[in-house]
């Protein structure tokens, strides 16, 4: 089950569950398309994998399983 983090690591942006522009790599790093496009270059700087949008979760379903509401942000910013 995904977690939906709330935020982008990098920048702190609100990711709502139906965010256009969250993505994540395979361990659900979350950061907004901006910054995983223009400061990180498409690469995880936690693991090194590629970022893909994240899927949503329909609004029935978060319910039952709601988002995550425990924010991950760098506190020195994000680099690749």
């Amino acid at each position: 089950m995904l977690e939906l983090r709330p935020n982008c690591e990098c920048c702190n942006k609100d990711l709502p569950p139906s965010a256009p522009d969250a993505m994540i790599c395979t361990y659900e790093c979350t950061f907004c398309r901006d910054c995983a496009d223009t400061k990180l270059g498409d690469v995880c700087p936690n693991c090194g994998g590629n970022f893909q949008p994240r899927p949503h979760r329909p609004p029935a379903k978060l319910l039952k399983d709601p988002p995550s509401v425990t924010r991950i942000v760098k506190p020195r910013g994000c680099a690749a």
